[in-house]
């Protein structure tokens, strides 16, 4: 009995400490209670994964002119108006049509090996399987001696990419080699890399001409290796081709068969690439919007691109950023129905080829362009907000600052802000706004090492979000939105005296440019 006493004792004693524990660790930040329900919405019922898994497994990648990008337009608009957002689609252009299919490349000679390979975007397909003999660049120094060369490549599959000696990441190399051995292999890398700059200097062409006259010479296939850095991992782009195939191969095949053709020993591939070309395909923009109750022609712009590269599936190029305002939105729409501001989404197509989505919903719409209050883009990287720039407007230290003021400490002393900034002249859709001189930030997130390893390459996937941070995001980015939403000011647009360039002269703002309508001399 006594024993069962102080169990019970102890148990409640046990509570109470945990009750006082709870206590000072909710009491210790009272937030305001709009935005007390965009935590424990997120926290506690987000949809975050689900929609992650349909986007990205099921959809894929978003290529522009691709049927999948059709496919990520009409998803997002049926995702938004299944929460009673209004959304639809805008067309702000058209581009070459193309969709991805099978690629087999096999090495069938010394031996039967079938490789790492992927075809670039808008490659030509083969109309039956391939097989050539594999040849490297010559070793001349003249563009008179390498067009000599090029009646030599009819026929063949070209490997057009610098051979890379070592396929391990510099951080590998520094963890395990002595500093004089770091010392040199880096001075050998560095070199290596400088040579075959030169080279292809020296021969006339460049990145775009010499596939275009490797083509001309009636070569049956164009190769490269557009190696990270990382291990594994390859940046895969659009060809430069327009009959014959043009793909990639992984570092460590690649190095294989150009050892083996440098050496003599002709190896040979196979090479089956089932894509298609199609007409032209519309290129839009998905479009959501919840119309203000009060100022219904001022606005808060939710930003992110849909489209994506195709090695992979874009999922933190730029699949986490179209995740987060997704879930903005939604958690927007469902705690914060009587917004002041009418709250719009766009999920721009054509960012990879220059911006060319949000570009396009600048100039369409100019009325709107006038009544912005704040444009927040989300671009880099599954990682957590820890950086956003004035973008060089003068008095964006006082809202932004005071918006972030409400956000939760937790998120927002990850954050460092830079003000005024400088204006971005590219990069990602910010840079369409502010260059109209619209207030446009970067919500800039921890990398996780999204330069060397997931933008643009074969490893950009779904496993590589990291949700938790994520989460943070969307708290983030529905707190900023409600609060610019709410603020009784319209944001200043006033510029910063732009610092000198290096000629001493003042540096200009970054100018408007129009968007690239369609494909036509697209390289």
């Amino acid at each position: 009995m006594k024993k069962n006493l102080f169990l019970s004792m102890s148990a409640l004693l046990l509570s109470a400490q945990i009750s006082l524990t709870t206590a000072q660790t909710t009491g210790a930040e009272t937030l305001n209670p709009v935005v007390q329900n965009f935590v424990n919405e997120t926290q506690n019922n987000s949809q975050l994964e689900t929609m992650a898994h349909e986007l990205l497994d099921k959809i894929g990648p978003r290529l522009i002119g691709t049927p999948e990008m059709l496919a990520s337009n009409k998803w997002t608009a049926e995702k938004m108006k299944s929460w009673g957002v209004d959304a639809d689609l805008q067309q702000f252009g058209t581009w070459k049509g193309w969709q991805r299919g099978i690629t087999h490349v096999d090495m069938v000679y010394p031996r039967v090996k079938t490789l790492v390979a992927t075809q670039l975007a808008w490659s030509p397909a083969t109309k039956r399987p391939i097989e050539a003999e594999v040849v490297i660049l010559p070793n001349v120094s003249s563009k008179t001696d390498f067009d000599r060369w090029l009646a030599t490549a009819k026929g063949k599959i070209v490997l057009m990419a610098q051979y890379q000696k070592i396929g391990r990441s510099d951080e590998q190399i520094k963890e395990f080699a002595t500093p004089e051995l770091y010392e040199k292999l880096k001075a050998e890398k560095d070199q290596a890399s400088k040579d075959f700059r030169e080279y292809v200097k020296n021969i006339g062409y460049d990145n775009n001409t010499l596939p275009e006259a490797l083509e001309n010479a009636g070569a049956a296939g164009i190769a490269i290796s557009n190696w990270t850095g990382i291990m594994g991992a390859n940046r895969i782009f659009g060809a430069k081709t327009q009959k014959i195939p043009m793909f990639d191969i992984e570092l460590e095949d690649y190095g294989m068969l150009y050892r083996m053709a440098q050496n003599g020993e002709k190896p040979k591939l196979k090479i089956e690439t089932q894509s298609k070309v199609l007409p032209d395909a519309p290129s839009f923009n998905t479009i959501g919007m919840i119309k203000g109750k009060e100022k219904p022609n001022e606005y808060v712009i939710l930003s992110a691109h849909l489209d994506s590269w195709d090695g992979a599936q874009g999922a933190t190029d730029n699949g986490t950023g179209v995740l987060t305002m997704l879930e903005t939105i939604r958690i927007l729409k469902k705690y914060y129905p009587n917004n002041k501001r009418t709250i719009v989404v766009g999920l721009w197509g054509s960012e990879e080829q220059g911006l060319n989505g949000s570009r396009g919903f600048v100039a369409d719409n100019p009325e709107i362009m006038k009544g912005v209050q704040a444009v927040f883009n989300q671009d880099n990287g599954t990682g957590r907000v820890v950086d956003i720039s004035g973008q060089g407007f003068v008095d964006s230290y006082k809202y932004i600052g005071n918006w972030l003021n409400a956000v939760p400490k937790n998120i927002k002393d990850q954050i460092k802000s830079t003000f005024p900034g400088s204006p971005g002249g590219g990069g990602s859709d910010h840079a369409s706004f502010v260059a109209a001189g619209v207030p446009g930030f970067s919500l800039s997130s921890l990398n996780w090492g999204y330069f060397g390893y997931t933008w643009h390459t074969t490893k950009d996937t779904y496993d590589k979000i990291v949700f938790d941070e994520v989460k943070n995001n969307v708290i983030l980015t529905a707190t900023l939105a409600y609060m610019a939403s709410e603020d009784p000011e319209f944001t200043s647009r006033e510029k910063r005296a732009m610092p000198l360039n290096e000629k001493g002269e003042p540096a200009k703002w970054p100018e408007q440019r129009e968007p690239r309508r369609s494909s036509k001399d697209y390289k």
